[in-house]
């Protein structure tokens, strides 16, 4: 799902991505929310048993809401705005990075990263964390400390490109 608006010279585009879940939270999300049920069913017969079930149905709803996530990029007015939606039902306002702190972007295997892999920096990932064939990630490294690990449209990536040539790369 993306947008893009051209309004004088501020650009908008937004996509979403959907995370991952891995299979072990999935798994975890069906064994509480099953031992929910049978805890509060019990619960009808021995009263503490349904304590036990609505702290099950308590966790059940908050792995859910931490393993059902999407990012949405927004790039306005050299700025990419990353919010993460939980559960399609509950968005929270993640982090923001400025354009002219970006040291580059580029694909996250391209020969343009190789003078970079070497730093120690902190790895930040608001991707899929699926490897696609093509491979469809970005790495934008920031402010010289951080390694952001995107999955933008093509749309998104060429609005970044307009505002910082030097500093975008498609390969």
């Amino acid at each position: 799902m993306e947008d893009g608006i051209d309004m004088m010279s501020e650009t908008y585009v937004e996509c979403l991505v959907k995370k991952k879940t891995s299979t072990g939270m999935v798994f975890l999300r069906m064994l509480t929310l099953s031992m929910a049920v049978v805890f509060i069913l019990a619960g009808f017969i021995l009263w503490p048993a349904m304590i036990v079930g609505l702290l099950m149905a308590a966790a059940s709803y908050f792995i859910l809401m931490n393993t059902d996530l999407e990012y949405e990029y927004l790039y306005l007015d050299k700025e990419i705005t990353i919010d993460k939606v939980m559960a399609k039902t509950k968005r929270k306002s993640v982090t923001k990075y400025e354009i002219e702190s970006m040291e580059i972007l580029a694909p996250i295997k391209s020969w343009h990263l190789d003078e970079y892999k070497n730093r120690t920096v902190k790895t930040v990932d608001y991707s899929s964390g699926v490897e696609n064939q093509p491979d469809t990630r970005y790495a934008m490294y920031y402010d010289g400390g951080i390694k952001v690990i995107l999955e933008p449209s093509m749309d998104m990536v060429k609005a970044i490109k307009n505002i910082a040539p030097r500093k975008v790369f498609t390969d």
